[in-house]
């Protein structure tokens, strides 16, 4: 785990958001930060709808593109996409060696995901991949009403709080997610909509 992380205020970071479920093939969106300032780079890849393959999708999306060597932290729009695709954030961190923040807008309900998750394929599994996740931590935001909840592999959770509130300069949401969640919804459905 990287504790002590140097938080430079043009910190490189990598927001991957969904699109809209319209099919079942759905669009990931990745969009590279300066902290929460400046768009560097857009990402573009594909996951099944309520499948098995958004981890390895994230891992491949990291690990091949030109902003690779510059990314310092990863930051995803909860812990499933695609529907209930679950994403392995402790094995990003251990293939990507990039740290990973989880961001969510409301703390998420367990018992009605394992309840969800019992109408698909492997639904033990997909909760324990979203379990591995670990503890959710509240991060209170800048204008103190809304505060949003976090998950974190490779990085202790001060560290991420202090990354999470840099890139929040828009809304309490950080831009990086922010920007990827319009991207992608734009591209999919014509045009931005949704909360992002």
């Amino acid at each position: 785990m990287n504790s002590g992380f140097h938080i430079k205020p043009e910190i490189r970071i990598l927001g991957i958001d969904d699109s809209a479920l319209i099919s079942d093939s759905i669009t990931i969106i990745g969009a590279v930060f300066r902290g929460g300032e400046w768009l560097d780079g857009v990402l573009r890849s594909e996951i099944t709808r309520d499948g098995m393959d958004a981890t390895d999708t994230i891992i491949n999306m990291v690990i091949s593109t030109k902003h690779y060597s510059q990314i310092r932290v990863i930051m995803l729009d909860g812990v499933t996409y695609g529907g209930f695709n679950p994403v392995d954030i402790v094995r990003i961190y251990e293939e990507t060696d990039l740290p990973v923040i989880v961001i969510m807008r409301a703390c998420p309900d367990l018992e009605k995901i394992e309840a969800a998750l019992k109408y698909l394929t492997q639904p033990h599994k997909r909760l324990e991949i979203i379990q591995r996740a670990g503890r959710i931590t509240r991060v209170g935001t800048k204008d103190g009403l809304n505060p949003i909840y976090i998950q974190c592999a490779g990085i202790d959770r001060e560290d991420a709080r202090r990354i999470v509130q840099l890139a929040s300069t828009r809304s309490n949401v950080p831009e990086p997610i922010r920007v990827a969640h319009l991207i992608a919804t734009g591209v999919v459905c014509g045009e931005s909509r949704g909360k992002a």
